[in-house]
């Protein structure tokens, strides 16, 4: 039986279709549903319109390509959104789906599952758009687990490259991480992760099987992250690995996951291209 599951994040739409036990493959539409809500809590009509476009014609190729059962979650951008409503209607009126908006705990847990699988200790970060999620499993249990509502989008509107601002306006959030238990290994999952691995292995192209499993220590991620901060949109565009379409939002990005890592008393993060798409169908109980 082939299932299809669709994210829908702040930053961008991803598809993943999967069958007999196995992900055929994922892609994405960057539509950016979360650009403004750091300042005001409402989706713009055009990012509402063009995402909901987005996640139709997701619906539509996979319905195409034999997809018998699709589903559809979203996340922080929606669940904080005063017309978040306004949205899942727009997209039950395009597709028939229900979209099922995710609680910070359970989109923590969904990628908790897909970086670690059956391994009973350990952690993942997952900064996405709007919002961040750390959690740990400790003994096969989950031990931890919070959602900041700080993404690579939010800090963008908020902060853009100015590294002071960056640093002020995440401290009060990083507080939150101070009872988060020591666990290893901590896995990095979503968008900012997966493009900080590409830059790190310089790839010409994007490769999931390279990108997973991928270690970077603290040192390198920092390094990378300042590398990032001293360079304009147009020449990080330049860079090997990196993803146009994240340009503008990865410095910041990568300062987020960074400083998390450091708060959490972390000397390495390895990269999982596994994460809440594959997470979402194990809590459907589709393994």
């Amino acid at each position: 039986m082939k299932f299809a599951v669709i994210d829908i994040g702040s930053n961008s739409v991803r598809l993943m279709l999967w069958a007999d036990g196995k992900v055929l493959y994922k892609t994405l539409s960057t539509t950016r549903l979360g650009e403004g809500t750091a300042f005001q809590p409402v989706l713009k009509p055009e990012a509402l319109e063009r995402t909901a476009l987005a996640v139709r014609d997701f619906y539509e190729r996979a319905k195409g390509e034999g997809a018998e059962v699709v589903f559809a979650y979203a996340t922080e951008a929606v669940r904080s959104a005063k017309n978040g409503g306004d949205f899942t209607a727009r997209v039950k009126e395009l597709t028939g789906l229900d979209v099922e908006v995710l609680s910070g705990n359970t989109e923590a847990e969904l990628g908790l599952f897909g970086a670690l699988g059956d391994r009973e200790n350990g952690g993942m970060i997952d900064v996405g758009g709007a919002s961040t999620e750390v959690c740990f499993r400790k003994d096969g249990r989950l031990a931890f687990s919070v959602s900041l509502p700080l993404g690579a989008v939010r800090l963008f509107d908020l902060c853009h490259d100015d590294e002071g601002l960056l640093e002020k306006t995440l401290a009060p959030q990083l507080e939150k991480l101070k009872d988060a238990p020591r666990l290893s290994p901590v896995f990095g999952v979503g968008g900012t992760a997966t493009t900080i691995a590409a830059l790190h292995l310089q790839l010409k192209e994007y490769s999931s099987a390279a990108v997973q499993g991928c270690r970077i220590s603290l040192e390198e991620l920092e390094a990378l992250t300042q590398n990032l901060l001293s360079l304009n949109v147009e020449e990080r565009k330049a860079l090997p690995g990196m993803d146009a379409r994240r340009a503008d939002i990865i410095a910041g990005g990568a300062f987020l996951l960074s400083s998390v890592l450091r708060t959490l008393g972390e000397k390495e993060l390895i990269v999982s291209d596994s994460d809440n798409l594959e997470g979402y169908l194990a809590y459907k109980g589709i393994r």
